[in-house]
């Protein structure tokens, strides 16, 4: 949904602008992600979140959950790339 897009969008806007640091940002990306547990693109970016953490465990158990393997760019090229596959979906017609 388009409603889900946006969300994810939202809190991978608030990952990049506490500059990919815990932090108030990250901790609304990360209240984020978690009401919306189970949906993958939220998984993905409750993994990021985690790997900004540090906590390596967490962030795999994530990737596992979105179905996704650990991501082996650094933050912001992960960041990047899960944020242009999502402005993507919401540009391409019938993706709703």
């Amino acid at each position: 949904m388009k409603g889900d897009r946006n969300a994810a969008l939202a809190a991978l806007d608030l990952l990049k602008s506490g500059d990919f640091k815990t932090g108030p940002e990250w901790k609304r990306a990360h209240e984020i992600a978690q009401a919306n547990e189970g949906k993958p693109e939220f998984d993905r970016i409750h993994a990021l979140c985690h790997r900004i953490e540090g906590d390596e465990g967490n962030a795999a158990y994530w990737y596992r959950r979105a179905g996704k393997p650990r991501h082996s760019d650094d933050l912001e090229e992960e960041w990047a790339h899960l944020r242009a596959a999502l402005t993507a979906r919401l540009k391409c017609p019938g993706s709703e």
